[in-house]
């Protein structure tokens, strides 16, 4: 069985800054792209950043500047650098992994269960 554990949400004032980490365990063969999504309440979730499996990055436009994710020291990690933030990056932050699990198999998308990010003014 495959989890993503999310790490490093918080409380932060504006202007501030926090790091999200993400890591994949269990049984994997191997890993494509690895990215974060967000989610407020009763909004749609929201792509914020992804990594291709050769290191390159893609960004929405909101956090284009502030934000950077980059792997993790350890496998199957990606880490979300967020800075600058603001009220309106106040949301719930979803990692996603495209994983093989078994030789020969499809790319599976593989979702935390996410971490709290709250940016007060």
């Amino acid at each position: 069985q495959v989890r993503l554990q999310e790490s490093g949400g918080g409380l932060v004032q504006a202007g501030g800054s926090l790091r999200l980490s993400c890591t994949a365990s269990g049984t994997i063969v191997s890993s494509d792209t690895m990215g974060w999504y967000r989610q407020g309440q009763g909004k749609q979730r929201e792509f914020v950043a992804r990594l291709s499996s050769d290191g390159r990055p893609t960004y929405a436009d909101s956090v284009k500047g502030r934000f950077t994710i980059s792997r993790g020291d350890a496998k199957n990690t990606v880490d979300l650098e967020m800075s600058s933030l603001l009220p309106q990056d106040t949301d719930v932050y979803f990692c996603k992994a495209t994983l093989q699990m078994s030789r020969g198999d499809y790319y599976r998308d593989v979702w935390g269960q996410g971490t709290q990010v709250t940016v007060s003014s």
